[in-house]
C-alpha cells in the first residue's frame, strides 16, 4: 500500500488550493505521519474540515488511513535507503546495463514515436524541465536539440523554472525528465497550464511505474534503470534518457530531414 497509487487517480481533478495542501503533504510526509488533523489543518491554514475532504479527495477515507499509509510509505524508503553505501550489486552490471538502454528504445511502440515527430514537425517550442543527476543528462539533450535547428528552453533552477511556466503555451511541448515522477514543483505547473487554458503537449520521461507525473502527461517514455545510490545520493544511470531522447531526434530526422534544418550525414571529422 503505497501513498502515491492511491492519489494517482484523483490528482487531475485537484483544485489549484487543493494542489497546495497535496505539495505540503509530500513534502512533509515525515513530519505529518505523527500528527493529528488539527496540526495538519493549522499549518496548511485551512479548516479541519476542508483538510479531511481534501484527504477523501485523494483516495482515502478519512484521516486515520492518510496517515496509516504515509507512514508505510515512509517506513519503506527508509528501508531502501538502508544497507551498503553502494547500493546495488556489480554481478554482471553490463549486462543489466546494455539490457536497460534496448529495453528503453524497446518499449516505444512506433505509433507513439510518429505521434511525437509530427508534433515537433510543427516547430513548436520545445522545454525541458529537469533537477538533479537528470539535469546533466539534459544539458546533452538541450544541446543536441538546440544545434538541431529546435528552439529549446531549458531553464536550470527554480526561480527560472518558475518564470518558464508561465511562458508555456498550448502550442509548446514540455518534456518532464524525472526518474522517479513524483516532484511536487511539476506537479504544481502542470497544475497551473491547466488553471490558465495554456497546457502544452506534455511528455514525460520516468521510470516504469505508476507515478504521478505519468499520470499527468499526454505522453509517457519509460527509462529503465538500476537504481544506484552513495551515502543516499542517488546517481543511478540516465544513458536509457540520453538514448530515448537521441531516439526521438533521429527518427525526427528520418521523417522530416529531408525538409528541414539541412541535415547532412558527416563521416570521419573530429
Amino acid at each position: 500500500m503505497n501513498f502515491f497509487e492511491i492519489v494517482n487517480a484523483h490528482l487531475s481533478s485537484l483544485t489549484k488550493s487543493e494542489q497546495s495542501l497535496f505539495d505540503y503533504v509530500i513534502k512533509n510526509m515525515d513530519h505529518i505521519k505523527t500528527q493529528s488533523i488539527r496540526e495538519v489543518a493549522a499549518e496548511t491554514f485551512v479548516s479541519t474540515a476542508t483538510f479531511l475532504r481534501f484527504v477523501k479527495k485523494i483516495g482515502f477515507s478519512g484521516f486515520s488511513e492518510f496517515t496509516t499509509v504515509i507512514k508505510f510509505t515512509v517506513l519503506n524508503n527508509k528501508d531502501e535507503e538502508k544497507s551498503s553505501p553502494f547500493t546495488v550489486s556489480q554481478t554482471d552490471y553490463r549486462e543489466e546495463y546494455l539490457k536497460n538502454i534496448t529495453e528503453s528504445v524497446r518499449v516505444i511502440s512506433t505509433e507513439k514515436l510518429h505521434q511525437i515527430t509530427s508534433k515537433l514537425a510543427d516547430h513548436p517550442r520545445l522545454f525541458f524541465f529537469s533537477k538533479g543527476v537528470d539535469k546533466y543528462a539534459t544539458e546533452y539533450i538541450h544541446y543536441l536539440y538546440t544545434m538541431a535547428g529546435f528552439e529549446v528552453e531549458y531553464p536550470r533552477d527554480h526561480d527560472f523554472r518558475a518564470v518558464a511556466c508561465h511562458q508555456v503555451k498550448k502550442n509548446d511541448v514540455v518534456f518532464f525528465l524525472t526518474y522517479d515522477g513524483q516532484d511536487a514543483e511539476y506537479l504544481q505547473m502542470i497544475n497551473e497550464f491547466v488553471e490558465n487554458g495554456e497546457k502544452p503537449l506534455i511528455i514525460s520521461v520516468t521510470e516504469p511505474d505508476n507515478n504521478t507525473i505519468q499520470n499527468l502527461s499526454d505522453l509517457n517514455l519509460y527509462i529503465f534503470a538500476d537504481d544506484v545510490s552513495v551515502y543516499n545520493t542517488e546517481i543511478s544511470s540516465r544513458i536509457s534518457t540520453i538514448a530515448v531522447m537521441e531516439l526521438i531526434l533521429y527518427q525526427y530526422i528520418e521523417d522530416y530531414g529531408g525538409r528541414d534544418f539541412n541535415f547532412v550525414k558527416l563521416s570521419g571529422k573530429n
